[in-house]
C-alpha cells in the first residue's frame, strides 16, 4: 500500500510517499511546495533517479497539493490520486485519542478544542486535513498524534497539582509530544542492543523532548500540556512559573495574550539570546564572547542533564542514551556537555567518536567501559506515521 506522509507548514506543504507491505518497506517519492499563498514559490519532487523542479506560485495550501499529486502521476508514481491508500499525519494534539484515528469531525473538533495550547500546529493541521478531504474525497486520512506514544506513562506522571476536575473535565494534564521519534528511537535501539531495556531519548532541535524508555514503551518525557513545556525550544520558553504572567500584567499592562505570544514565539533560545535560536549562532557568538549566547548555552545544558539525572533515577540506569533531531545529531560540542561528569553514572563518552559523528547515519560515541550505550541516530517519524496508518487499515480491512 502506499501512504502519504504530510508535512504541513503556515506556507509549505512536504510529504514523503512510503510504499509498505509484504515486500518491506521504502520511500518511493518525496517533495515540497514553499511560499504558498505568497510569490516565488517552487515546487520539488524526488522519485528514484526522477525529478521534477519548477518555479510555481501557489494560491493555497489546496492548489499545492492538486498540483503534488498532478506530478506524482506525471512521473509514474502513481497510476492516479486515487491508489494512496491513505494520507497521514503527524498530528500534535488530540486529547486522550488514540495514537492514531481515522479523521473525522469528531476528531477535528477535539483538535479544535485543543488548539489554545497548540496554536502554532492544531489550526494549520485542522484546515490541511480538511483540504485534503476536499480533494481526495474517500482516501483514507489517518492522524497519528504525537502524545500516543506516552499514553504508557504512569498516573504520577502525567498529573499536575490541580484540582482533579481540571484533568477530568478539561483535560490538564500532561501528554508528552515528539511520539514519532521517540518512537523510531525505542525501535530501532533495541534492534541495535536486544538488550537495551532503558532507554532515555534526547530529541534535540528547534523543539526539543527527552523521554524515558523501559522495555520499548515511554515512562516518562519532558514536555507536559502543551509543545511550549520543558525544555527550552528555539524560540518557545519552556518551563516556566505561570505567576510570572500576573506580573508582567501588572508591571507593563501587557494582556495574557499578548505575553503568551511572546513565550510562544519570541522566547526560549532565541529570546534569551538575543538571536534568531539557531544553535549554530548561538554557539558561534558564545566563542565570540557574547555574555547572553553563554548564558543560553548553559541554561539549555542545565535543562537537558536535569532532565536526564531524573530519567537515570525513574529508570534505575540507562542501558542506552540516545542523541537525535537536528541539534542531537549535528552538535558534537553540545554533546560533549551534556555528558561531562557523568562517568559516577556509568556515562562515559569517547571524544574522538563523538567529534566524528556528524549526523548523517547512526554513529556509537560511547567509550570502553562505558554501561551506557551512546548513540547519534537520525531519526524517521515520518516512517513511523506512515506504519501507524498502514496499521490502522489493517485494522479496518
Amino acid at each position: 500500500m502506499k501512504v502519504l506522509v504530510s508535512n504541513i507548514g503556515s506556507t509549505s506543504f512536504k510529504f514523503r510517499l512510503f510504499e509498505l507491505g509484504a515486500g518491506g518497506e521504502r520511500e518511493i517519492a518525496s517533495g515540497s511546495a514553499d511560499r504558498i499563498g505568497g510569490a516565488g514559490g517552487a515546487l520539488k519532487l524526488q522519485a528514484g533517479a526522477k525529478s521534477a523542479s519548477e518555479a510555481r506560485d501557489f494560491a493555497d495550501h489546496g492548489a499545492a497539493v492538486r498540483c503534488v499529486l498532478d506530478r506524482l502521476v506525471t512521473l509514474g508514481v502513481l497510476s492516479q490520486p486515487e491508489e494512496l491508500a491513505a494520507v497521514a499525519f503527524k498530528a500534535v494534539m488530540g486529547g486522550d485519542l488514540p495514537a492514531v484515528v481515522r479523521v473525522d469531525d469528531e476528531v477535528l473538533r477535539q483538535m479544535e478544542y485543543f488548539a489554545p495550547v497548540a496554536p502554532a500546529h492544531n489550526p494549520p493541521y485542522v484546515a490541511a486535513m480538511r483540504m485534503f478531504k476536499a480533494v481526495l474525497g474517500d482516501t483514507v486520512l489517518a492522524a497519528a498524534f504525537e502524545p500516543g506514544f506516552h499514553r504508557t506513562i504512569p498516573p504520577r506522571r502525567r498529573y499536575y497539582a490541580v484540582p482533579p476536575e481540571w484533568a477530568e473535565k478539561y483535560g490538564v494534564r500532561r501528554y508528552g509530544f515528539h511520539g514519532a521519534s521517540h518512537r523510531y528511537v525505542a525501535e530501532r535501539t533495541r534492534q541495535l542492543h536486544r538488550g537495551a531495556r532503558r532507554i532515555i531519548s534526547c530529541h534535540l532541535g528547534g523543539s526539543s523532548s527527552i523521554c524515558a524508555i523501559r522495555d520499548g514503551q515511554s515512562v516518562a518525557t519532558s514536555m507536559g500540556l502543551s509543545p511550549q513545556s520543558g525544555l527550552p525550544q528555539g524560540n518557545r520558553v519552556g518551563d516556566f512559573d505561570v505567576f510570572g504572567l500576573r506580573l508582567m500584567m501588572t508591571a507593563t499592562g501587557r494582556t495574557v495574550d499578548d505575553l503568551l505570544d511572546e513565550l510562544g514565539n519570541r522566547s526560549g533560545l532565541a529570546g534569551l539570546s538575543g538571536t534568531g535560536g539557531d544553535m549554530r549562532d548561538i554557539q558561534q557568538a558564545a566563542v565570540a564572547g557574547d555574555a547572553r549566547a553563554k548564558l543560553t548555552l548553559e541554561v539549555f545544558v542545565t535543562a537537558i542533564r536535569d532532565y536526564l539525572g531524573a530519567y537515570l533515577i525513574e529508570l534505575g540506569g540507562a542501558d542506552a542514551i540516545v542523541f537525535t533531531g537536528g541539534i542531537g545529531e549535528h552538535n558534537p560540542a553540545l554533546r560533549a556537555e551534556i555528558c561531562a561528569g557523568l562517568e559516577f553514572v556509568g556515562v562515559v563518552l569517547d571524544a574522538s567518536r563523538n567529534a566524528g559523528a556528524k549526523g548523517d547515519s547512526e554513529a556509537r560515541i560511547d567509550a570502553t567501559g562505558s554501561t551506557a550505550a551512546l548513540w547519534v541516530m537520525p531519526t524517521n517519524e515520518e516512517l513511523i506515521v506512515a506504519r501507524q496508518a498502514a496499521e490502522l487499515l489493517r485494522e479496518r480491512s
